[in-house]
């Protein structure tokens, strides 16, 4: 990521149960059962070209926006809540000092997440920032190139964004990686459990609620 600082902020109003960008629905909890085949080995992933498929240019840099853009407990109905908190960076580095690697978030200008918790599944929303749309469609890149050495996960595409999900086992963990990218940012809904269904099913509805509030933080004055 570079030596940049960043000044971590919590966001203790996602933790508590105060509002974000309103109390969008659709958030399920974690199916019963084994309805998802997990694979950790090196399936056909899902690489390729990005998609613009348009977004917003606001770029997010305030702990505010992120706030709007995370979802908060009113919006995950039976989940609980862990923490929240987003990460400013205060010198970001500069575009073109990153390289073709896999550290596509080397540009970004701030990060920040909100965890929760059902039926010993975990469910964490990452967003993070770049200062324009350029930077983010290049992350995003990286990242395609980067994640397709794992499994693919039949996750539905997400409307508006461009999107991808596979599998990731490590540590004694599952996990279902869902990544969209939209306008300057690059969100991602990761499921987590050990022995955990990870249904599709869950990622895509979760995913659908998060990229409502992106675009709701991305329109808001």
């Amino acid at each position: 990521m570079g030596s940049s600082a960043a000044l971590i902020v919590a966001l203790a109003a996602l933790a508590t149960g105060c509002g974000g960008a309103g109390s969008d629905t659709g958030a399920t909890k974690p199916p019963a059962g084994d309805s998802a085949t997990k694979d950790s080995g090196s399936g056909s992933g899902s690489g390729g070209a990005v998609v613009d498929k348009g977004g917003s240019d606001t770029v997010f840099r305030t702990e505010e926006r992120f706030r709007q853009a995370l979802p908060d407990p009113a919006s995950m109905a039976g989940w609980t809540p862990r923490s929240a908190n987003a990460e400013i960076e205060e010198a970001p580095e500069p575009a073109a000092n990153c390289g073709q690697d896999a550290d596509w978030y080397c540009a970004r200008i701030a990060r920040g997440e909100a965890n929760f918790e059902a039926v010993g599944e975990e469910a964490q929303f990452d967003l993070t920032a770049f200062a324009d749309r350029s930077a983010a469609q290049d992350a995003c890149r990286k990242e395609k190139t980067w994640s397709a050495k794992y499994t693919e996960a039949q996750v539905p595409p997400v409307p508006g964004v461009d999107s991808h999900a596979y599998y990731r086992n490590a540590g004694g963990l599952d996990g279902l990686n869902l990544f969209m990218c939209t306008g300057t940012v690059v969100a991602q809904v990761l499921l987590e459990g050990e022995g955990s269904s990870l249904d599709p099913a869950t990622a895509h509805s979760l995913a659908q609620l998060f990229a409502s509030r992106i675009h709701k933080a991305a329109a808001a004055q």
